[in-house]
């Protein structure tokens, strides 16, 4: 089966076959198994160095902390030591779990995390060639068993294409939103006229009517004086 350590067949085949088996445990949705293994990875990966060294050897704490010493500060160090402290933290949280979890996330970042870590022991520690650096970790065949046609710059373009897209979505629904409401009162404010406009001709009409009475009324009482003088 394909396998994203396949460099690390020719640096080292035990180490290669320990990551390899892990990668299997995750496909078969074995994580917790997955982050066991790239534990005991993490810490052959941690025996081979110090016995080519001439170290002494011992618990992967003690292993670790021996690595840690003799380091010279380098920022490759640094995150190579960092990645195999996740290794055994993970690891054991796994060894002495008292449920089965299926963490597919935290199992997947170990096997990511051992990837750095192969290439950094190859290049590195076993001289073997610097075009392992361009070697990104391929999900799709970790899973599918087959390598990602796109690579990883395409991936990326595409997400960014997407995430684009969806926020150019966003701002058109907010500044539609506020047309609308404009339209609704420009409605709102028709209707109202349209309501307020017949209660004005109504006034209108009662005051006319009002003041032809008021001069009807005048004029009859004029005749009748005028009839009462007589």
């Amino acid at each position: 089966m394909s396998s994203n350590f396949n460099f690390l067949k020719k640096v080292n085949s035990n180490l290669y076959e320990i990551i390899s088996e892990a990668e299997k445990l995750y496909r078969d949705e074995y994580f917790e198994q997955c982050m066991i293994q790239t534990r005991r990875f993490g810490e052959q990966i941690c025996k081979e160095m110090l016995e080519q060294n001439n170290k002494k050897t011992g618990s992967f704490d003690e292993m670790l902390a021996t690595l840690k010493d003799n380091s010279h500060g380098h920022a490759q160090e640094k995150e190579f030591i960092d990645d195999l402290y996740f290794l055994k933290k993970n690891g054991n949280q796994s060894a002495h779990s008292g449920k089965i979890k299926k963490e597919a996330m935290n199992a997947l970042e170990c096997l990511k995390r051992s990837f750095e870590i192969a290439i950094n022991y190859s290049v590195y520690n076993q001289g073997a060639s610097t075009n392992i650096l361009r070697l990104n970790y391929d999900v799709e065949l970790l899973i599918t068993d087959k390598k990602s046609k796109k690579s990883l710059k395409d991936k990326y373009e595409e997400a960014k294409k997407q995430a684009e897209k969806e926020e150019k979505q966003v701002k058109q629904k907010e500044t539609s939103k506020p047309k609308q409401n404009s339209n609704k009162t420009l409605n709102a404010e028709k209707r109202t006229k349209k309501e307020k406009q017949p209660l004005k001709i109504r006034f209108f009409w009662k005051m006319i009517i009002f003041l032809s009475s008021i001069s009807l009324i005048g004029v009859i009482a004029l005749i009748i004086a005028i009839n009462l003088t007589r």
